[in-house]
């Protein structure tokens, strides 16, 4: 009987120190209301990048579509609007100039959230380390901080890409008039979209991975000793 004790002991703290999955979010979401301003920058970063990366791309589509049509009028309006387009041009595709940006975009969008986040890991060192020293596993702080990026990168994402859209539709409509949104697909636009938020959302998870993981080896008693 004794020689198990140690064994059954060892089993219930490990229970103990396994979170479930609803409890990691129930912090992770009280983790990002306690810092709403930080937490608000970083999405406010995010919706703009998502938001140009989505415009970019639902104007291409709509572009694309005026001009599958083989409508003359379509094509002479692409042509005033500066498309640089051939008499056997068929599709249109972003150009050179636009990937760049979009590239830009996501890279300092990138930058600022891992700024932000290792911000955020120096001012909860405390909470860390105390997490640590009741007995939470690296992973579970991993975890934390992962969820706290998914929900940022969710939210960011969807109104980015809800923004994008709906100024690539307005724009497109006052510069070629609404008849320019018929030959446009709802599959098109929903396929932007979505391809947006699964960007904004790979963005904000990939830019967490190096503050997380620095977080996560904090040792407890360093972090405890730390001073502000």
């Amino acid at each position: 009987m004794q020689t198990h004790e140690p064994h059954q002991t060892s089993d219930s703290a490990q229970r103990l120190l396994v979170l479930p999955l609803g409890k990691s979010i129930q912090i992770a979401f009280q983790s990002l209301r306690v810092r709403f301003l930080r937490s608000l920058i970083t999405v406010a970063s995010l919706v703009l990048a998502i938001a140009f990366f989505c415009f970019t791309q639902v104007g291409t589509d709509l572009a694309d579509s005026m001009l599958q049509t083989g409508n003359d009028g379509f094509r002479q309006a692409l042509v005033r609007a500066g498309y640089d387009l051939s008499p056997v041009t068929t599709s249109i595709g972003s150009t050179p100039k636009q990937k760049w940006l979009m590239f830009l975009s996501l890279l300092v969008c990138l930058v600022g959230i891992v700024n932000a986040q290792l911000m955020s890991v120096s001012e909860r060192v405390r909470e860390i380390g105390t997490m640590k020293c009741l007995g939470a596993l690296d992973r579970f702080i991993l975890r934390i901080f992962l969820l706290e990026a998914g929900m940022q990168g969710l939210v960011g994402s969807a109104a980015g890409a809800l923004v994008g859209t709906a100024a690539a539709l307005i724009i497109g409509m006052v510069r070629f008039g609404p008849q320019a949104l018929k030959p446009l697909a709802f599959s098109q636009v929903a396929f932007s979209l979505l391809l947006s938020m699964a960007v904004g959302l790979g963005l904000s998870l990939t830019a967490v991975i190096y503050p997380a993981a620095k977080a996560a080896r904090m040792q407890p008693v360093e972090a405890m000793r730390r001073e502000f």
